[in-house]
Parts: structure tokens; C-alpha cells; sequence
């Protein structure tokens, strides 16, 4: 976030005034992000997204904001008053000492948060590699530019109210702090107990996009967007409705090649190696021998496909209930039945995948992508 000359406005300075604009405008990023989690997590909403969120070194769907140790120290402080002793030994006064010189990589040792403070910038980590940043910088620059006519506002009145600016800054930043403390969080995004404290302090966890989609148009969505002229409320509902649709259309192919692979890929291998270790078992047989570890694992592959076959019997049927015409109670639908029906299939096959023979599975297995040779 910079000026038209280049000057970057979350920079922390060498000055009491730069530091000054600095808590500012970084306290005024943390409250749009806390007052409009839901928008950003709607910005990087889509059915591809909602696998990776809170898993392979992606931040989870809860909206936080990592600031490091000494930087959230700096905002505690401001919280209580701001003339507590700093962590470098100063005094934190706004417009008349200096911060403590921040480190520029401090913020940038958590990777599971979605939202962090990296020396001079924040970073907003929760958006897919499919995605275009186009839909989440118009959120970003749309909640900031709300959050700053907030402060530029009440700073204002202030002045004209015949208050010193710095003091009527430093009681500023002391509320906002207070108002959005709950969405500071420097720990593990994946813990289960931050999912639980997240839940106590009243933070959004929109795990799919079909929780967060329908946002687009509540009434602060469009009162927020209309009164920056960003959207009109017309653009919103066209918007939603395209990405419910895009999440049925997603959703659908997914379940479509879930259900081709499982009937004309790994269920044909399953009975090719379960016919072979069969004839092995005759054979042993017919020769007066009885071999219980081969017989057991021809009842394994049995069941296995079995299990299979009636998984993707069931997809496929899931498929073909599909509700269509309402987009909201189709996308539901796709998510509490299609992508049950499909994990039911994954879970078959990856048992399935300890069994089969590596001539016969027709995928990649995991340890071969894991470890490549």
C-alpha cells in the first residue's frame, strides 16, 4: 500500500511522525480484515480452494492475522495507553517516540496463517494458484479503503474538535486494538485448539465456499460495495450466482471422472489380481495344499472390490438425484452428498491400493509420488 509517489504507507520508519502513519494505516488494514473476514474468505472461495485450505502448507479457512512477537507487543501496548516500556526499552508514544526497529523477516515464520505481516507489507496467503487476484485485491482494496474513511473520519472530527492530533491518534489506535484484537493470532493455524479458540472469540470458519458464497449479497456486503461504487448490487447477484454455478459445474466433474476412474480403471485392476491370486488358491488346491495367508488375501480383495463396486454404484446414483434450478440448494446438495459419495470411493481405493499388485494398479500409487525414483 503506497502513495502516488512510491512512498510505502506500512513501512515502519525512522521517525516519530513515519511511525505515526505507519500504526495508522496498519491498524486500519487489521480492522478491515477483522470487521470483513467473510469477504476475504469469499474472494478465494471455489470448489478447488476448499480442498486446499487448512491443509498442504495452506492457511485454513479462518481469518487471521499474524502480526510477530514485537509488533503485536507494540498494538498491546497501544491497547492499554501506549506509555508502557517497549520491548527495546523506549516508550510507545504516538507522533512523539520511536517503535523499535521491527525486523524485516519477523513476520514471515508462520506459514499457516492467512493473513500476515511481513516487514513492510501484509501477505494474503489464503488465495488458490487457480484463482486470478483480480476478485481478492478488489475485496482488499475495497474493506481498506472503508477502514481508512473510518479513521480519516474520526481523526477529523477530532482536529476540528480543537484535540492534538497525536493524542486524539494514540486513542484512536487504543479502540481500534480493542476492536480487533480477537483476529490477532501468532500460533498454529492447524491446531485444533486455535479452531476452538477462533470459535470463542467469535471469528467466521466458512470451511466451503457454499457457507461463504451466499455473503455476497447480505446487506453489508452490498451496502459496503454500492457506497464505494465498486459493484452495484445488480453485479453481486450476478457474481454469486456464477460462482454457485461454477461450483456445481466443478463439483460435477469431479464426481463424473471419480466415478469413471473407480468403474473402468481401479475396479477392473482390483478383479484381474484378485482372478489371479484365485487361480493361485486353486491351484494350491488341487495339489492338497491350503494356504490360509493366500485365501485371506483373496477374501480381502473380494470384499475390497465388493465395497468398491457399491460406492460407485452409490455415486453414481447421487449423481443422478441432483437438484437442479436453484443454484444455492444444488451446491449444497454437491456438498453434503456428491463429495460424501466421492471420499466413500477414496477410501475404498485407497485400501484397495495396498492390496493390488504394482503390474496391475493403473495410477501412480502414493509412495510412487511421494518417492519418486
Amino acid at each position: 500500500m503506497a502513495t502516488d509517489e512510491g512512498e510505502n504507507l506500512l513501512n515502519p520508519g525512522d521517525t516519530p511522525h513515519a511511525n505515526a502513519q505507519f500504526l495508522v494505516f496498519c491498524a486500519a488494514v487489521i480492522r478491515a480484515v477483522h470487521k470483513y473476514a467473510y469477504l476475504l474468505r469469499l474472494s478465494v472461495s471455489g470448489a478447488s480452494n476448499d480442498h486446499r485450505l487448512g491443509a498442504n502448507e495452506a492457511p485454513p479457512a479462518i481469518i487471521s492475522v499474524f502480526l510477530g512477537e514485537q509488533l503485536a507487543d507494540v498494538f498491546g501496548q497501544l491497547e492499554k495507553g501506549g506509555a508502557k516500556s517497549s520491548k527495546d526499552g523506549g516508550h510507545i508514544a504516538v507522533g512523539v517516540s520511536m517503535l523499535p526497529r521491527l525486523p524485516r523477516d519477523a513476520g514471515d515464520r508462520n506459514r499457516t496463517s492467512p493473513f500476515a505481516f511481513t516487514g513492510n507489507k501484509f501477505e494474503f496467503r489464503a488465495v488458490g494458484s487457480s484463482q486470478s487476484i483480480a476478485g481478492p485485491n478488489t475485496v482488499l482494496n475495497t474493506i481498506v479503503a472503508e477502514s481508512l474513511d473510518y479513521v480519516a473520519t474520526r481523526l477529523e472530527a477530532a482536529v476540528k474538535g480543537k484535540k492534538d492530533l497525536n493524542k486524539a491518534t494514540q486513542a484512536l489506535l487504543s479502540e481500534l486494538t480493542a476492536e480487533f484484537k480477537p483476529v490477532l493470532f501468532d500460533g498454529d493455524n492447524y491446531s485444533a485448539k486455535w479452531h476452538e479458540e477462533a470459535q470463542r472469540r467469535g471469528l467466521p470458519n466458512l470451511r466451503t465456499s457454499v457457507d461463504v458464497i451466499p455473503l455476497a449479497t447480505s446487506k453489508e456486503s452490498v451496502d459496503l460495495f454500492t457506497k464505494y461504487k465498486v459493484y452495484s448490487k445488480r453485479e453481486l447477484v450476478s457474481r454469486q450466482e456464477i460462482m454457485l454455478e461454477n461450483y456445481c459445474k466443478t463439483i460435477n466433474i469431479e464426481a463424473l471422472t471419480a466415478s469413471t476412474i473407480a468403474h473402468t480403471m481401479i475396479l477392473p485392476a482390483c478383479l484381474r489380481y484378485q482372478a489371479e491370486v484365485a487361480g493361485a488358491v486353486c491351484s494350491a488346491r488341487s495339489v492338497g495344499l491350503e494356504d490360509d495367508q493366500e485365501s485371506g488375501l483373496l477374501r480381502e480383495l473380494v470384499d475390497g472390490a465388493s465395497a468398491l463396486r457399491e460406492a460407485a454404484v452409490a455415486l453414481d446414483d447421487a449423481i443422478a438425484q441432483q437438484p437442479h434450478g436453484d443454484l444455492l440448494k444444488h451446491a449444497t446438495y454437491q456438498r453434503d452428498v456428491l463429495l460424501e459419495a466421492m471420499s466413500s470411493i477414496r477410501k475404498c481405493a485407497d485400501k484397495m491400493e495396498l492390496l493390488v499388485a504394482d503390474n496391475y494398479w493403473p495410477l501412480p500409487k502414493y509412495r510412487e509420488m511421494l518417492f519418486v525414483r
